[in-house]
């Protein structure tokens, strides 16, 4: 009955506004020729958009009563922000959507079979494939994999305006716009309360869902964490150890597979920026000094060279960064540590009390100690210096490193730990080292 009495209020609600769209636009006063021109030119268009909205509607009210079906019965929530839960297998069980981004590249399906084929359970983490640009070749790639996902399309294809300087910049404008549309979709209307967001042209590791699970406990009850990310941007094969257990707190907002909650979408949604969506969540009013926790070796990889921001850099970096590849029974294991109050007291006591040596020590091997050594660096200029020879990504957002902690980037140099770190008397991160 409530699962009725929602449908019928979407229905109410969009009938409402095609109603007052019509008034809206029909029923003014009649004016000149050339002005009935320009309203008839208008009227085409908005009959155009609203089929459009129309037809991404009836998607939508149809995938709702899809996820009622496939939910072993279970009625949608009546209220919003309450969970859904699934019964029939193992009790109640946290449903975590995932939440894929695509547009005109039908290699999405290389994405798609490994995230069907590495997910536990579909009732446990639906797949919603978002889809941009209108790309027919696309959407018919994804309708192949039937009710094993859900599709939606963006409805919203107007040309984004932009002066002459910006208009090469207007492929990130779409994608905000796309962002803002599917986060509002999958947390609002299809009232998920925890999403992972994945890219089409991500590679996942084996163990990928299983490393979302363990830490899905801790994003809720750590109030200092805002994301899990399955990225480390300083993932090379030759900066990372071979110990795929290891997880770690950062304040650079990785993204590249990461999971977010309601909570954190509510706080975001009403300011979601038009364009660069990542190095906006990078600035402080949105970071507010909270942390994501982050995987010493990656469990995504993108393998999409072509796109919007890749092109050069995935041939200087992305390309070469290292994929989990064995499973890690992090369910099984205790990641409490990752707490902030348990974190940073350890954390701060290994870097600092590692010997301090200099990058020519190390690059010479002229190091007698055997464990992990700290290596300083005291300004802006010095560390690019040191992130360039070690082979560290070089770049600040709003001051923080990518992959940093505390001003600290933990990272492997010949096969021994290394924490490049400012002095032991840091006093935050200063927003003008960008």
């Amino acid at each position: 009955m409530r699962n009725r009495q929602f449908l019928f209020i979407v229905c109410a609600s969009l009938f409402s506004w095609g109603a007052i769209t019509y008034y809206l636009f029909l029923q003014r006063p009649q004016g000149k020729i050339q002005v009935l021109t320009s309203v008839g030119e208008h009227l085409n268009r908005l009959e155009a958009a609203l089929q459009q909205q129309y037809k991404s509607n009836e998607e939508l009210l149809s995938k709702l009563r899809q996820l009622r079906a496939r939910n072993h019965g279970n009625e949608l929530p009546s209220q919003p922000g309450q969970e859904l839960s699934v019964q029939g297998i193992g009790g109640s069980k946290v449903v975590i959507a995932v939440l894929v981004f695509a547009c005109n590249r039908v290699t999405v399906k290389r994405n798609l079979d490994q995230l069907i084929k590495f997910r536990p359970s579909k009732e446990l983490f639906p797949i919603i494939v978002t889809q941009d640009c209108a790309h027919e070749q696309t959407a018919n790639a994804i309708r192949e994999y039937g009710d094993q996902l859900f599709h939606i399309q963006q409805p919203d294809q107007s040309d984004v305006v932009l002066p002459p300087k910006e208009k090469k910049f207007k492929g990130y404008y779409k994608i905000s716009r796309h962002y803002g549309w599917a986060l509002n979709q999958t947390f609002h209307l299809l009232n998920y309360d925890t999403v992972i967001v994945v890219e089409d042209d991500l590679d996942i590791a084996p163990d990928f869902f299983e490393y979302f699970m363990a830490t899905y406990p801790l994003l809720k009850s750590d109030p200092t964490l805002w994301c899990v990310s399955a990225w480390n941007d300083n993932g090379k094969e030759s900066l990372v150890a071979d110990e795929p257990e290891l997880l770690y707190r950062t304040d650079f907002f990785p993204g590249l597979g990461w999971m977010l909650t309601r909570n954190l979408w509510q706080e975001l949604q009403n300011k979601w920026p038009k364009a660069y969506w990542d190095d906006w969540m990078r600035q402080p009013e949105q970071r507010k000094d909270r942390a994501c926790i982050r995987p010493e070796i990656s469990r995504t990889k993108t393998f999409g060279k072509i796109g919007v921001s890749n092109g050069l850099f995935y041939e200087k970096h992305l390309k070469y960064i290292k994929l989990n590849d064995v499973k890690v029974p992090f369910t099984q294991r205790d990641v409490t540590y990752l707490k902030k109050d348990n974190y940073d007291v350890q954390f701060v006591k290994q870097v600092y009390d590692s010997p301090s040596v200099s990058w020519e020590q190390l690059k010479s091997g002229q190091v007698a100690h055997a464990g992990s050594v700290r290596v300083t660096y005291n300004s802006k200029e010095t560390f690019k210096k040191l992130t360039k020879v070690f082979g560290l990504m070089d770049d600040l957002k709003s001051g923080v490193p990518r992959a940093g902690y505390r001003g600290v980037i933990s990272f492997m140099f010949k096969e021994r730990r290394v924490y490049l770190a400012p002095p032991p008397d840091w006093k935050g991160y200063d927003p003008t080292w960008s």
